[in-house]
């Protein structure tokens, strides 16, 4: 049974964490997930059933502005390892893995470079790169407006978001199948996180497209990048120069991937962090 909790953070912050829970509690191997852009933070089934098949104990959590965490103005990509300490603090954890999707990745990376006594070992499924200009960092993505308007401020970010709609050419067809199959939970999440605003979507863009606040050549634990080849959202180009930076890391490509239904390599992913571990 997953739990549902509130806790506050040290700056008076609120944010909502789950707890998927097992029969060895805190003994348990433990994988903090980290959501994608727009989500709310809950757990979602495919990984739930995943992670209950082999025994571990799933946490998340709604990033600042999503799913009723408070917003937290003005944070950049780093600011996720400290609410990430503080959660498992206040959940009695100590030494645990960390995954992340889309935009649950570079969070993921951050708590694995900024928390290295903690982080055991980090997955990044369809993972944006820190903004550089050594490759094109739009190029491949059908609908990279979002990231632009960021990249100029929040306001420009605040005036796209009023006038965005989503462009169902940045999925693939098998991202459209995986969305009416195995990850219906993600849609349906998705769009309730939508339904709450788009502050935490803007506040995650303006994040990605600045500093992030770390160096991801200081990642010491094992990680892992998976990336579809077919990607319209985040192009392989990312997971490519994230490789090459990140010491420790490897890359499993699926070339007949797009950006959900890499998804599906998430339970073997969660094995992998356990050997890595």
């Amino acid at each position: 049974m997953v739990s549902q909790q509130e806790i506050r953070l040290r700056d008076g912050r609120r944010v909502q964490a789950y707890d998927s829970g097992v029969e060895n509690g805190a003994d348990a191997f433990t994988v903090l997930w980290h959501h994608g852009s727009p989500q709310t933070g809950a757990l979602l089934e495919p990984l739930l059933a995943a992670a209950r098949t082999r025994g571990i104990r799933l946490l998340s959590y709604g990033r600042p502005a999503y799913g009723g965490s408070d917003p937290s103005p003005g944070r950049d990509v780093s600011s996720a390892a400290a609410d990430v300490a503080q959660i498992a603090d206040a959940l009695g954890v100590d030494r645990f893995a960390v995954m992340g999707a889309s935009g649950g990745g570079p969070h993921a990376l951050a708590c694995a470079a900024l928390l290295p006594e903690r982080v055991t070992g980090v997955v990044c499924l369809a993972g944006i790169a820190p903004f550089t200009e050594t490759f094109d960092w739009y190029a491949g993505m059908v609908s990279p407006g979002g990231l632009r308007a960021a990249a100029a401020g929040r306001e420009a970010r605040e005036r796209y978001a009023a006038t965005d709609t989503f462009d169902e050419n940045s999925f693939t067809p098998a991202d459209w199948a995986a969305l009416a199959g195995t990850w219906s939970s993600l849609g349906a999440d998705a769009q309730r996180a939508g339904g709450e605003g788009p502050d935490g979507l803007i506040a995650d863009d303006l994040a990605f497209a600045a500093p992030w606040g770390f160096d991801v050549t200081r990642i010491d634990a094992p990680a892992l990048f998976v990336q579809g080849g077919q990607d319209r959202v985040i192009p392989p180009s990312h997971a490519d120069w994230l490789v090459r930076n990140c010491p420790s890391s490897e890359l499993w490509l699926r070339p007949r991937d797009g950006h959900v239904s890499v998804l599906d390599a998430a339970p073997v992913a969660m094995d992998w962090l356990r050997a890595a571990s």
